[in-house]
């Protein structure tokens, strides 16, 4: 994780972050309300929140959300962005030394963080924050690689100019690993289709929210974005591209 300088790889890529990362499905929340008992009343942590983006999901739905996110930049998007509901609360935290009192949250929530955490230490202070019967949910977006021709062009751009594609990209947990990090306590799983249509703008920012994509001033940067007004041009429908994800869900207890 260290090599990878999880919490500050993002710091220069907020405003894009914030404007073209995806949100996640309402169906998250049906399925933990319906399957597993969640509900408005239960206290969350977002832990490695970023700029907000779970958080407002469990904002909307009636929780009272604490943000744990060590990113300074990205922390006070999300204050910007969220601050003024009074259900909502950010602070500077890490994964494994939250800061937050123990037994005092209901849902832990990771969205697309999880594979920057050190994983011991991690549940430990999951099992310590979390009140008796809470759970943690652990998600991620997983972009689609192939099916459609932008999305195999897409992958292809960034094996090709991404600056440390492949070691992130082999960072996210399948079903397997999560079974093992959650051990007796695993409670399930679940996928659910999402999206977004993108113009080349949008395209562009999101490329460019991802932390291995080529800054401005590398050598690389101005390639890529050719090579990415390419592919745009060559499979666009109607000026606009479906960027398309499985949304992952792993859940359970922790002691």
């Amino acid at each position: 994780m260290n090599e990878l300088h999880a919490t500050d790889r993002f710091s220069d890529r907020v405003a894009d972050y914030v404007r073209y990362r995806p949100d996640y499905p309402a169906a998250l929340l049906d399925w933990l309300k319906n399957e597993h008992g969640v509900d408005g009343s239960w206290d969350v942590a977002d832990v490695g929140a970023g700029t907000g983006i779970s958080a407002k999901l469990f904002l909307d739905a009636g929780h009272r959300v604490v943000a744990v996110e060590p990113n300074a930049p990205m922390r006070a998007a999300a204050e910007q962005w969220l601050g003024s509901n009074p259900a909502f609360h950010a602070r500077d935290g890490r994964a494994d030394a939250t800061g937050l009192a123990g037994a005092s949250i209901d849902l832990i929530v990771v969205a697309q963080a999880f594979h920057w955490f050190a994983e011991v230490a991690t549940r430990r202070e999951f099992a310590r924050i979390l009140r008796p019967g809470g759970l943690a949910v652990i998600v991620w977006n997983t972009r689609r690689l192939d099916g459609t021709p932008f999305l195999e062009g897409y992958e292809a751009l960034l094996q090709h100019y991404g600056t440390d594609y492949t070691r992130v990209a082999e960072r996210y947990a399948d079903e397997p690993r999560m079974r093992a990090w959650f051990g007796a306590g695993f409670r399930g799983a679940a996928r659910f289709d999402h999206g977004q249509r993108l113009d080349f703008d949008a395209l562009k920012g999101r490329l460019m929210s991802s932390s291995y994509a080529p800054a401005p001033g590398h050598p690389q940067h101005a390639p890529m974005l050719a090579a990415l007004r390419e592919l745009f041009e060559a499979t666009a429908v109607n000026r606009r591209i479906d960027f398309t994800y499985d949304t992952r869900a792993y859940v359970g207890h922790l002691s």
